[in-house]
């Protein structure tokens, strides 16, 4: 049983795995994007996001920290100069792992883990995505309130049996506030009136 086994050793020593660890770290900070499995994409994610969030601080302590972990003086000024300006409103989640298949040899779940911010495509979808969104709400609540505008308030009366969801379907009318709050009640006391005359 693994019962409070947090961490997982990668079928690796320690001296092993912090190596490898530090490696795919400095990838990931220059290449913004790196290949790999899923179970050391995960392992990578809690290794570099804390790295990310230090180095929003930029002094000479926390540059001292992050190169304690990478080893590499270019990624270290990598993410202090480029990937910490760009992440530095963003409270946490700077990466994402991407599931994408299976290895042909030994078929290993892999994935693609990125930086968030520096996925362009899915940034751009995100965008109009949001746009489509805001057009689609005001068009669809214009129509709705003139179709309820044109059509007279329906009374309801009995109907013939139907089955259970053609009843719940019938029974439930849609009106909007607006309509309700704007006619006044001389209006609706003359409809009833009219009506009760047809009958």
């Amino acid at each position: 049983m693994r019962h409070n086994k947090s961490i997982n050793h990668l079928g690796r020593t320690s001296t092993h795995r912090k190596a490898m660890l530090s490696n795919m770290a400095s990838s990931l900070i220059m290449h913004k994007r790196i290949t790999t499995t899923i179970a050391k994409a995960r392992a990578l994610r809690g290794y570099v996001e804390p790295l990310i969030t230090r180095a929003k601080t930029d002094s000479t302590h926390s540059r001292r920290v992050v190169f304690s972990y990478l080893q590499d003086k270019e990624a270290v000024t990598e993410l202090f100069r480029e990937v910490s300006v760009k992440v530095a409103d963003r409270p946490g989640g700077y990466v994402r792992i991407l599931k994408t298949g299976f290895r042909l040899g030994d078929n290993a779940d892999m994935c693609i883990i990125e930086l968030v911010d520096y996925n362009e495509n899915l940034l751009s979808v995100k965008e109009s995505t949001t746009k489509k969104a805001v057009r689609r709400r005001k068009s669809s609540a214009k129509k709705t309130a003139e179709t309820v505008a044109e059509a007279p308030v329906a009374e309801k009366a009995p109907k013939p049996k139907a089955s259970a969801k053609a009843k719940v379907a019938d029974e439930v009318e849609v009106v909007p506030a607006e309509e309700v709050v704007e006619k006044p009640i001389e209006e609706e006391a003359k409809e009833t009136e009219s009506e009760t005359e047809e009958k």
